[in-house]
């Protein structure tokens, strides 16, 4: 089933069953993967006829124009730091606006927040999306209270099933259920990597015609670990001299992993690029996508690298494994393993026709799975078949 198919599937849906008010409440619509997919999610749920709303716990943000450009109501609570009674007042207020709504909130922040605010209000249903794997501090004071909320939620969705399993180890115990939500990216968006793209980003980049491009996206800091990568590669390079290394993204660690390069010996073969609003165009000219991190929700970047047709290699980390199937879509290997991560990227280099059909299955599970309408469709059955 295309992206379009769902997206007819989830119109048909809410024009059968009937409008459902949706109030989503976020910290705010800065720029960020996590804003992004609520920003998408809502888009796909308008076009789809249902009545949204958000508040933002702070400030609008940088994208809320994009949501005020479709009619959609936007509203900031302009929280300052620390507890905020003025704050809260002014949510509830909103959510008193909104009676009968199905509330979803994003993370634990707005979520208990949102919860306080709504107490003794005719909500429909409470449902949270914990984005990531959750807090580096379950035992945190934000943790406490959001745990302290699940008598008043109905529903936690995790973005991945590493994620519920990790989340259910430390006592997240909604009302009804935790479950896994994946999200969705506009995979339409995407065009599948080819060899005519590959020729002009070797062009830009200064490289020998014929070149394989390796590439990441990703922060330059250490959760990424692109010094383990840098390690990889050079041992791929010795092997494979007609490769070269990109890093898209930028952060604290780029002048160290510029001095690495240096003193491996593949200066010459790996470009840091920093941060691109191009990102899309950059992976129809990679070779295949390598991500290295140490620690991953349900990465957006393997996403949409699934989307752009490419073959993937991916540390064994998060819900890595839940996007990247071994052997079907790409390759595994253990995380901060550079001689595991040198030795997956030189079978995928080894066997170009077996990558590329790779990429293509990756591209069609991306189309089936991963599409916003997908997602939309999947949180449609959430505001609908679980109540109260």
């Amino acid at each position: 089933m295309t992206a379009a198919d769902v997206t007819s599937v989830v119109e048909n849906t809410a024009a059968a069953a009937g409008i459902v008010d949706i109030a989503h409440v976020v910290e705010n619509l800065e720029r960020g993967g996590l804003e992004r997919m609520v920003i998408d999610l809502i888009g796909a749920q308008h076009a789809a006829g249902h009545r949204c709303r958000v508040a933002c716990l702070f400030e609008p943000g940088a994208l809320a124009h994009e949501l005020a450009s479709q009619g959609i109501e936007v509203h900031a609570c302009r929280k300052r730091s620390g507890f905020d009674p003025g704050a809260v007042a002014r949510l509830r207020a909103w959510l008193r606006a909104v009676p009968g709504a199905v509330v979803h909130t994003h993370n634990a922040n707005a979520h208990y927040h949102t919860v306080a605010a709504g107490i003794g209000l005719p909500l429909a249903k409470v449902i949270n999306t914990r984005h990531g794997m959750g807090a580096s501090q379950p035992r945190s004071r934000g943790e406490w209270l959001y745990r302290r909320t699940m008598r008043r939620t109905d529903i936690v969705a995790a973005v991945c099933e590493a994620a519920r399993a990790r989340f259910a180890q430390q006592g997240v115990r909604p009302r009804k259920q935790l479950l896994a939500v994946p999200n969705g990216i506009r995979v339409e968006d995407f065009s599948c990597a080819s060899g005519e793209r590959r020729a002009a980003l070797r062009n830009v980049l200064g490289l020998a015609p014929g070149v394989r491009i390796i590439g990441t996206v990703g922060r330059l800091n250490p959760v990424k670990d692109q010094a383990t990568l840098l390690r990889a590669f050079a041992r791929v390079h010795a092997e494979s001299a007609d490769t070269a290394l990109v890093l898209v993204g930028d952060g604290a660690l780029r002048a160290a992993l510029e001095a690495q390069s240096t003193a491996l010996g593949i200066g010459d073969a790996v470009r840091l690029l920093g941060d691109r609003s191009d990102v899309r165009q950059l992976l129809q000219g990679f070779d295949m996508f390598v991500l290295s991190s140490l620690s991953e929700g349900y990465s957006m970047a393997l996403l949409e690298a699934c989307a752009s047709g490419l073959p993937i290699v991916a540390t064994d980390v998060g819900g890595n494994r839940e996007i990247v199937v071994d052997g079907r879509n790409g390759f595994v290997a253990a995380p901060a393993d550079e001689q595991a991560l040198a030795e997956a990227m030189a079978a995928l280099l080894r066997e170009p026709a077996r990558a590329v059909q790779m990429g293509q299955a990756g591209r069609d599970w991306a189309l089936r799975e991963a599409s916003i309408a997908t997602m939309a469709a999947r949180y449609d059955v959430l505001y609908r078949d679980v109540g109260r």
